[in-house]
């Protein structure tokens, strides 16, 4: 049996590489893992040897100590890997076959999944609807910032790639599948998105410029994306986008001066609840800052994507009411211009298929457009760090140095 290590939280801004147990088809008790999860038998399920494994800004939370996960918990919910063992109750994925992992985990056979409502699983999370690989209240299920990890309901929730040479040769992309790919095509997408729309996207980070590509991918006529950090706005305008730097004032103004109007067909929220203010408060944290704001300029009977993360615990929080997260909307603004609302996990499967065609048949290079940076298993706690520090890069794990791109953090 093969050994493993993985990258593991060890308190506000402290991650490490440790040893853990190699997967077997049985759930264990560990950091974080549900007690009524314990034991639980995976016949359904296959062990993969992890090709590539994403830092991502939801992992970055839990890091900075804003949510309540446990110490030693395993991290990354973003994973690519190789087929090594099938439990007894796979038929169709076999053992040598390259996918994607779905970061939602789900069952495919409650109400729920059969809907196509894959984030809010019914079966999989003991305390709520939904789960997630190595993720804080999401059922414990082991994390895939490892060398081999553990994917139940492996014919449901496996995306198995036709041709493995052609997707090593496009492994930086691919690997974008997991969820940011998705996440942020669903907050376009959910955002209403169409042909010649107008598109204000908050946050440059590599969801919110997977959602600005997604707005491109979709027809938009423009996509503004806006942030307080100028190395991740030039990002954005490489790849077309107008932008809006926050720290100089309301989005609302600078979009005046863009369209000769200040508002926009859609808005996509790819901030989440780490948000900061606008003008001289951007320096100061306001979660509900980028909610109030895109209320403020998407049009009335408009729709607002919201892939940002909210969480119900928050013990960084700088008021009470946050720390539970409840934050001050303006629902009578947003009940007035009658704008919809779309929250939540994205439903992954929803949309990895036909996101994989894309990127195979040269339809869109994601991995470019997030800056995709591939480092060391080892690497890895630098990675967390520059990252954090707001870099315009996305970091991509690559545990067992197989796709020959590595660079140091």
């Amino acid at each position: 049996m093969p050994n493993n290590r993985a990258v593991t939280y060890q308190g506000p801004l402290k991650v490490e590489v440790d040893p853990i147990a190699y997967p077997e088809f049985e759930l264990k008790d560990g950091p974080g893992v549900n007690p009524a999860n314990v034991g639980r038998k995976i016949p359904h399920g296959a062990i993969l040897k992890v090709v590539t494994t994403n830092i991502c800004g939801s992992d970055q939370h839990m890091v900075r100590g804003r949510t309540t996960a446990p110490e030693g918990l395993v991290l990354g919910h973003e994973i690519t890997g190789e087929v090594v063992e099938v439990g007894p109750g796979v038929e169709f994925v076999k053992v040598g076959d390259l996918c994607s992992v779905p970061f939602n985990i789900s069952c495919g056979r409650c109400k729920n999944c059969k809907e196509g409502k894959t984030g809010i699983c019914l079966n999989v999370n003991p305390d709520r609807p939904g789960s997630a690989y190595g993720y804080v209240d999401m059922g414990g299920w082991v994390g895939g910032q490892a060398e081999y990890v553990l994917v139940p309901y492996a014919d449901w929730n496996l995306l198995v790639f036709p041709d493995y040479d052609q997707a090593m040769e496009k492994i930086t992309d691919l690997t974008m599948l997991s969820d940011i790919f998705p996440t942020g095509f669903h907050g376009a997408y959910t955002a209403g998105v169409k042909t010649g729309s107008s598109v204000y996207v908050a946050g440059a980070g590599p969801v919110g410029i997977a959602a600005a590509v997604s707005a491109q991918l979709l027809g938009a006529g423009v996509v503004i994306v806006g942030d307080l950090n100028e190395e991740r706005l030039a990002q954005a305008r490489v790849l077309g986008c107008e932008t809006v730097d926050v720290t100089k004032g309301d989005p609302r103004d600078q979009i005046e001066q863009l369209l000769g109007t200040p508002e926009v067909d859609c808005g996509v929220d790819a901030v989440g609840f780490e948000a900061h203010g606008h003008g001289g408060d951007a320096g100061n944290e306001a979660p509900a800052t980028v909610l109030n704001s895109l209320m403020d300029i998407v049009a009335a009977g408009g729709s607002l994507g919201i892939p940002g993360l909210y969480v119900t615990g928050d013990p960084g929080a700088a008021d009470d009411a946050a720390k539970v997260g409840s934050l001050s909307i303006r629902l009578g603004l947003g009940w007035a211009k009658s704008h919809s609302f779309y929250t939540g996990q994205c439903p992954v499967m929803k949309y990895n298929n036909g996101l994989m065609k894309a990127i195979l048949h040269d339809k869109v290079h994601i991995g470019d457009a997030v800056n995709a940076t591939v480092i060391s298993l080892e690497d890895a706690p630098k990675g967390y760090a520059e990252f954090d520090s707001g870099v315009a890069r996305k970091y991509v794990i690559d545990p067992h140095g197989v796709t020959g791109r590595i660079v140091a953090a």
